[in-house]
């Protein structure tokens, strides 16, 4: 079977770069969920659509704080919103803390997807387990959990965890 090149390796001699690879294990990832869903009968959703649902908190989320947690713009977050409402995945009602604002919370339907995608995921990371080994794969979490936390906090707080980024040793 013929492969197709990609992007981070077509100059001979060189390795893919670490954000091909990860991004490589997050679509493969996001190929099982969007599978599964749709052999369970909700195909009508979209990865983008499921990257804005995946934000939406236990107790609703305001539009702003799902563009900001989604890495979206708020007409972004907003026109995915609506796309979601319209296929009956969640709801819009008001925000009991502040009459003129909205929350968007999750439907019985979108309730119903996350089982589906939740036993995806943990079937794969079991998958990816059993090929690394127990001790590899908590390796691979705390150090993507590390990575996770250095990238995707608000830039304020970039600065205060700079010192403590700079002391992470890899042996």
């Amino acid at each position: 079977m013929t492969q197709t090149p990609d992007i981070a390796t077509t100059r001979p001699g060189t390795q893919p770069s670490v954000s091909a690879l990860l991004f490589s294990a997050y679509r493969a990832m996001e190929s099982r969920i969007f599978g599964a869903l749709r052999q369970a009968g909700y195909g009508d959703v979209t990865p983008a659509q499921g990257r804005v649902f995946r934000v939406i908190g236990p107790d609703g989320s305001r539009l702003t704080d799902i563009a900001q947690a989604a890495r979206v713009t708020k007409q972004t977050a907003g026109f995915l919103v609506d796309q979601l409402i319209r296929a009956g995945y969640v709801v819009r009602v008001p925000d009991p803390a502040d009459a003129r604002a909205r929350l968007i919370k999750i439907a019985p339907k979108g309730s119903a997807v996350i089982p589906i995608g939740a036993a995806v995921v943990a079937g794969v990371e079991a998958e990816w387990a059993a090929l690394l080994g127990q001790e590899r794969m908590q390796m691979l979490r705390e150090t993507l959990q590390l990575l996770f936390e250095a990238t995707d906090t608000p830039p304020a707080l970039h600065r205060h965890q700079e010192a403590a980024v700079d002391d992470i040793v890899v042996a």
